[in-house]
């Protein structure tokens, strides 16, 4: 499956500097923070109330997939220039082809 991006390379990185990203970013980091604290506190009450492991497993597995989809809804705008490059080197590529 290839992936479309309509913005270009250059509005992507706009939007990278912009302050809208930055806020977004500050917010997804709060985010972070809090399952941070909330897996503290797991750990702590699993260690004094004893509660079944299954439960706990799942509840850390929960707030990691948090953490992970945090951390790529951050990065898509650097995916989006990803692709748009190799876009750009398989343009470049088969404009020398011919």
């Amino acid at each position: 499956m290839n992936a479309e991006v309509n913005a270009t390379k250059d509005q992507v990185k706009e939007f990278l500097d912009s302050v809208l990203w930055a806020d977004i970013v500050a917010e997804l980091r709060i985010w972070q923070e809090g399952f941070n604290m909330e897996m503290k506190c797991i750990v702590d009450d699993a260690a004094s109330d004893n509660p079944s492991t299954a439960s706990v497993l799942l509840h850390m597995g929960d707030l990691n997939g948090r953490q992970k989809a945090v951390d790529y809804f951050i990065g898509i705008p650097n995916l989006f220039l990803s692709i748009l490059e190799e876009k750009q080197k398989e343009k470049e590529k088969d404009g020398k082809d011919d």
